[in-house]
């Protein structure tokens, strides 16, 4: 599996805000300006498999560091394509930034352009998992839930997709 360039994505799913003021300051994502559960995906190079799925973890916890915590579990050889949220990572191919206060060059948006390309498939199998209502929309169940919830639609995507034959 290391010859293969995983592709790695992550997701923010709305949930209830904890009753719980310290719990509620965990699931706070101030990206989404709510209280979040993030999964993180990762499929190989043309989305035609789910490798691996972090489920119901803290929306405040960066995309990166999902990753590295991810990353013990494969082989040190293996590498990974992502998205800007997970620059700094190791192991990781991520599209450039723009220079403050500059343009950009012609040809590092063309190799962003590239690269997005490339992880475009990952987008597409969150969009099947997405089609679910409940992996969808806030998430109104028990949060202790969750993860078997996202999980049983995670192998029905991959029953659809013709990863899993049984």
């Amino acid at each position: 599996m290391t010859e293969l360039e995983l592709i790695v994505d992550t997701t923010e799913q709305a949930r209830n805000r904890p009753k719980d003021d310290e719990k509620q300051k965990d699931y706070y994502s101030g990206k989404k300006k709510n209280h979040t559960f993030k999964n993180q995906i990762i499929t190989t190079p043309k989305g035609n498999e789910i490798v691996d799925v972090i489920v119901g973890e803290k929306g405040r916890v960066s995309d990166v560091n999902l990753l590295r915590k991810q990353q013990e579990n494969f082989d040190k050889k293996q590498k990974f394509q992502g998205d800007k949220g997970y620059q700094g990572g190791e192991r990781i191919t991520t599209p450039k930034k723009k220079p403050r206060k500059k343009e950009m060059p012609e040809e590092i948006k063309e190799e962003n352009k590239r690269k997005a390309q490339k992880r475009i498939f990952v987008e597409h199998v969150m969009r099947l998992i997405k089609i679910f209502r409940i992996a969808g929309e806030r998430f109104r169940l028990k949060e202790e839930n969750y993860e078997k919830v996202i999980l049983t639609i995670c192998g029905l995507v991959r029953l659809r997709i013709g990863a899993l034959v049984l």
